[in-house]
Formats: structure tokens, C-alpha cells, sequence
């Protein structure tokens, strides 16, 4: 094992890692590709062992109906322009700007569902403007903004929307509008665009929510919106459909957090059984999830895995767009669906579980890539844009906490509970439309919870003992295993794989201090799952009986958020083999990479505020990045 504390010496190892090939003491170099291959024309920084790459495909606009309500009046134009780290006017008036770098790659995914109409109601002498149930819509008062969002998804759900709402005319100008401005921002070799849109069904409340990523200009001539139908399955169908006529797509469902348990059902919606028809559709539309955004994460909830120390981040407990409490969590979470799909396989014959991971931020302020802690100002426009309006600072001036209620029934309640979370990172030859889209078609993605960690992680039977150490680690790494969002079939005698684990940390964030691969099995037709230490910090030594390592002594300094410069490591690699592994059991694998304890946003409010922090929040988190998971497919 290989643990390096390389401090800031390192930044020529970082550049590797950025570049996604070389090892440390490796020079950069292109490698060859196959005669063949020599008359592809490729883009700028076109690397054949792939680069990471973050985007953001979750993002909301003045062209979905709650964004429009929310004073949002910026447009997808405005929201590439940020993610390409230009100004842009937030709703409450004042400027927001990524404190980061540029994005990579970017979706602009309005809700399907009146696309477009609160715009077109919003305009004086519209036809829309006339109906009764657009009165009082558009206030500037956060208290009416909150009641006119919740008045049209009432409506909404009781299907007493005006059907002017949905007209096509309406929706057929707001979908050109996105598509054009896809058009207009992408730039191949540097910034990547996709046409999207979201899939927006929550029956009752419960989260069924996808985003629908295109892999080309070729769209369909409207989104198949949930207005159409609420069960995803007849969203696959449709989407078959398309793929039949040359239009590939793929859904992301997320914040199944808040579904109470419906996103991942062990029965179709219908309540019928599943069947192996069904979980190969579903794989076939679904290969990603969305594991983590600013309404919560959605890895593991702290009940459904007691083992697991680092369950408690960022979690929401409440439906997304209510103050009603989760009672589901089995359903609502990824890990969990995992390890229910590799029993219902073992069990059934089919598994409709098998998901990459990505993060995203669900913004619907046009702002791409806002999950900075230090630069948060939240997601819904007006109504969050404060630091009172999200608890984070005592209101009315107040200077401590004390005697200040808390009402967990205000619509504000639910803003504290949010975390500054979520961006997608693929590994793709170069930044352009096809090799993004193919990276998030084999699942080679990962997420994180906001800052740029690059994660990779690939499994073989037959990598040599010093891979890790070698220059060519990448190469060796495709040339002789699968890497993450693969399956890795049985070795012919029932030899042991190896994981190769390579964490290195965001230079304007964190230290890490350990990576973490996450396992799960079928045992007796029972799932279970385990958290194994894989690699510790400061050359800690790992603890092989508990497979934790110590703590690394990181701390905060909650007055001003300092954080310890000399603890934890820019980069965390090893090679690693599973103790107990049985080659007769179905598994799966994903790399958690962990950073050095840091302060929350809801602390840098307080602090900007020259107030306590709110008593009720954590005053730290430790910011993180998950690998797609490989998975173990044992010989029948």
C-alpha cells in the first residue's frame, strides 16, 4: 500500500492526476495510439487513458414554473454563462459567480411540467395571465412566494392544473429556447453541453423525479413530461421509442431521499412483480443515479447502515417540497437498492438496480456548480437567499441564539437541512458531447459532494503486485481490469481480485485523510455490506482487524475556519484485496474517498455574521467522493 503524505511538493503529481494518466515521477506524455486510430481527428487535451472531467446536469432556470414562482428570471444562456465562470444577477439582486474554476460539462434540465407557461403567464394581456389561478403568483414576498409554490403543486397533484398550463405552442418555444442555447455554449475540446429536461412525477408527494440527458441535438419534437404519465416506466418506453428512431437518451433519477421509499420499490409502480423485461429496460434508461445534491444526500441513511460512521452527511429526512417526514428510509437510499438488486439477482435471475453514481446541485438559480461551502447561497431563489431566511444566523439582528424559536413546520426549516453538495465527474478521452455521453452510458462517473476530487478505481485478477508504483499505472489498470460502472465475471480457479484505489484531493479544498471502499454481498440469499479503511494519511498504520485507521488529529477552527495544513494527504493510492472474499457471492464494490473535517456553509454565514453558529447544525462536515461501483458477477 502506497499512502503519501505529499503536501505541497505534490502539485506536479496533481497535474498527473489531472490529466488522468501519469504516475508520480511520470512525465507527461501522449501515448500511442493503434495505426488505425491515427486518422481520428481528436480535440484539444485528447488523452486515450481518459481525463477527468465535472459538470453539472441537474440545473433549473425561469423556464421551470417553480423557478419562475421563486423571482428566478435568468435563463439557460445565463446559467452556461456561469458555469464558464462569468457574473450573473441572482433573484434576490445580487451578483453570484462560481469562486471555483469553469465547469467541463453542463445540462440545463427544466421541469417538463409548464415549461415555459410561468413566463408566458407572468406577461400582461396572455392568455394565461387571465386565469383566476395566476392571481397572487408572482409576488416578491417570500411568505406568498412560498404560498403560490404550494398552491400550484397541490394543483398539480389534484390534476386541476388550467390544461393552458401545458400548452404545446408554450412548451415548443421554452424547448427551442434550451436547445438553442445548447447549441450556442458548446464548445468542443472545451465546454460540453447537453439538451435535457426533467422528468418531474412525485405521486402524493413521493420523489420520482428524473433528469433526461440527449446524447445529440436529435430530440424529440416535446419532452415526455410526467404530465403524460407519473410512472417512470412508461418513460423508459418512451424512450426506447426514441432510441428506435436514432434519439439515445438516458435518465438520472434523484433525491429518492425524498420518495419515502417509492424510487427503488421492490415492485413495478403498478404493483405488479418485476420481472427481467422490466429490469433491463430500466438498466437500459437508467444507468446512472444521482447520489447527492443540495436537497441531500442519498448514499446511506444512518438506520440502514448502524457500522457505517460516515453515514450522517447531509441528510434531508423530509419530502423535497414539503415540511412531511420520510418514515421510508428502505427504498429511499442508493446503497441500499444495490444490495437489494444483487439479492433479487441472486434470488430472481434480473437485477434493476445497478447504477453509476454522479452528483449535481438542482439549482434553480441558473448557477451550475453553486455546492461551495464557502461561497452558498442556496438553491430556490428568493426565498433562501438569505442567511436568516436559511437559519443559519439569528434573525432580527440578534447576535446569540438564545431565545430564538424554531418552528420545524416553516417552509425555512427545511433550507437548513440542505447541504452545499453535488457535481458529476466522468473519465472521458476529451471533453466533447460523444465521449462524455459514452463515459456516463459505461458508468465510469463519479460524484462528489462538492469539491473536484478525482476518483478512480478498477479491479483485476492479474494486476502485478507493484502496479501502483509503476509509470504506466493507468494503462496497466484498462489493460488488465474493468474499471468503475463495470462487472468483473468469476476467474476461472476463484482467484481473489484486486482493487486499485487513487484518491487525490481538490487543490482549493481539503486534505484527505483516508479512502474507504464500500462492499456488498449476498450471503445465503440475505444482502449484506461492510465499510473496510483501504488507505490512511500521514502514513498512519491501517488496522487490519478493525479495517479503520486512526485519526489523523485534523481540526477546525470554528471562529475562523482554518483548517489543519500539515494533517492529511493530497493523494491516497493502493492496491488492495478484499479478506473475505468468497468467489460463490454475488457483490458489489465503490470507492469513499473522505477529506480532513471542514467548516460547513451554515457556519461561514454565522461567521460573515460575527454570530455563533446555529446550535442545531453540525458546525463541520467532511466533504467526500464516491466511485461508481464494479461489480462481482460469480458463475452460475
Amino acid at each position: 500500500m502506497i499512502s503519501k503524505n505529499l503536501l505541497w511538493g505534490a502539485s506536479a503529481l496533481v497535474v498527473a492526476m489531472a490529466v488522468g494518466t501519469t504516475a508520480p515521477g511520470e512525465k507527461a506524455k501522449v501515448y500511442r495510439q493503434p495505426a488505425a486510430a491515427k486518422t481520428v481527428a481528436h480535440l484539444p487535451g485528447y488523452n486515450p487513458d481518459r481525463n477527468a472531467y465535472f459538470g453539472d446536469l441537474h440545473v433549473h432556470t425561469k423556464l421551470s414554473f417553480d423557478a419562475y414562482i421563486f423571482n428566478v428570471r435568468s435563463s439557460p444562456d445565463d446559467a452556461y454563462r456561469f458555469a464558464k465562470g462569468e457574473t450573473i444577477g441572482h433573484a434576490a439582486g445580487f451578483d453570484i459567480r462560481l469562486a471555483g474554476g469553469p465547469l467541463d460539462f453542463v445540462a440545463v434540465t427544466d421541469h417538463s411540467e409548464y415549461i415555459g407557461a410561468m413566463r408566458e403567464a407572468a406577461t400582461p394581456g396572455s392568455p394565461l395571465a387571465k386565469l383566476p389561478i395566476v392571481s397572487g403568483l408572482f409576488s416578491t414576498d417570500i411568505q406568498e412566494i412560498g404560498k403560490a409554490f404550494a398552491r400550484i403543486v397541490q394543483a398539480s397533484q389534484d390534476m386541476t392544473m388550467p390544461a393552458e398550463f401545458s400548452d404545446k405552442g408554450i412548451a415548443g418555444r421554452a424547448w427551442k429556447e434550451i436547445q438553442d442555447a445548447a447549441d450556442r455554449h458548446n464548445e468542443p475540446g472545451k465546454f460540453t453541453t447537453f439538451v435535457g429536461y426533467e422528468f418531474t412525477s412525485a405521486p402524493q408527494g413521493r420523489n420520482l423525479h428524473r433528469n433526461v440527458i440527449f446524447k445529440t441535438a436529435a430530440v424529440p419534437g416535446l419532452p415526455y413530461s410526467a404530465r403524460d404519465s407519473a410512472d417512470p416506466e412508461d418513460l423508459w418506453r418512451t424512450m426506447d421509442g426514441w432510441r428506435s428512431r436514432g434519439i439515445d437518451s438516458l435518465a438520472i433519477p434523484h433525491n429518492s431521499n425524498g420518495s419515502d421509499g417509492l424510487m427503488f420499490e421492490p415492485t413495478k409502480r403498478s404493483g405488479a412483480s418485476m420481472d427481467k423485461v422490466y429490469a433491463d429496460m430500466r438498466r437500459r434508461n437508467e444507468p446512472l443515479v444521482e447520489i447527492t445534491q443540495i436537497k441531500g444526500t442519498s448514499e446511506v441513511h444512518p438506520s440502514l447502515a448502524p457500522n457505517d460512521e460516515w453515514a450522517n452527511f447531509e441528510i434531508m429526512e423530509s419530502y423535497i417540497g414539503s415540511n412531511k417526514m420520510v418514515t421510508n428510509f428502505h427504498g429511499s437510499y442508493v446503497r441500499q437498492a444495490l444490495k437489494d438488486g444483487i439479492a433479487m439477482q441472486d434470488n430472481k435471475g434480473f437485477n434493476p438496480f445497478k447504477f453509476g453514481f454522479i452528483g449535481s446541485s438542482d439549482t434553480h438559480n441558473s448557477a451550475p456548480g453553486s455546492v461551495e461551502e464557502r461561497n452558498y447561497f442556496s438553491k430556490t431563489g428568493r426565498p433562501d437567499s438569505t442567511p436568516v431566511n436559511r437559519n443559519s444566523v439569528p434573525p432580527g439582528g440578534a447576535k446569540s441564539w438564545d431565545g430564538v424559536p424554531f418552528d420545524p413546520t416553516s417552509r425555512s426549516a427545511r433550507f437548513q437541512s440542505w447541504g452545499a453538495s453535488g457535481l458529476a465527474g466522468v473519465w472521458a478521452e476529451e471533453n466533447s458531447r460523444e465521449a462524455i455521453y459514452s463515459a456516463l452510458r459505461r458508468k465510469e462517473t463519479f460524484a462528489t459532494s462538492g469539491p473536484r476530487m478525482r476518483v478512480r478505481f478498477f479491479a483485476s485478477y492479474n494486476y502485478p503486485e507493484d502496479l501502483i508504483g509503476r509509470k504506466d499505472v493507468t494503462r496497466q489498470a484498462y489493460a488488465l481490469g474493468v474499471p468503475m460502472g463495470g462487472d468483473l465475471l468469476a476467474a476461472k480457479a476463484g482467484q481473489a481480485p484486486k482493487f486499485l484505489v487513487w484518491g487525490v484531493r481538490d487543490p482549493n479544498s481539503g486534505y484527505l485523510q483516508r479512502a474507504q471502499i464500500v462492499k456488498g454481498w449476498v450471503e445465503n440469499g440475505v444482502a449484506k455490506e461492510k465499510v473496510y479503511d483501504v488507505a490512511c494519511s500521514d502514513n498512519l498504520p491501517l488496522n487490519k482487524a478493525t479495517w479503520r485507521c486512526p485519526d489523523n488529529g485534523a481540526k477546525v477552527d470554528i471562529s475562523t475556519c482554518a483548517t489543519e495544513r500539515y494533517k492529511g494527504d493530497v493523494e491516497l493510492r493502493t492496491l488492495w484485496r478484499d479478506p473475505e472474499f468468497n468467489p460463490k457471492q454475488r457483490a458489489f464494490y465503490y470507492v469513499r474517498v473522505l477529506e480532513n473535517p471542514s467548516c460547513r456553509w451554515s457556519t461561514w454565514d454565522a461567521i460573515r455574521n460575527g454570530t455563533p453558529p446555529n446550535p442545531r447544525l453540525a458546525n463541520t462536515i467532511v466533504e467526500r467522493a464516491w466511485s461508481s461501483p464494479i461489480w462481482y458477477e460469480p458463475r452460475v
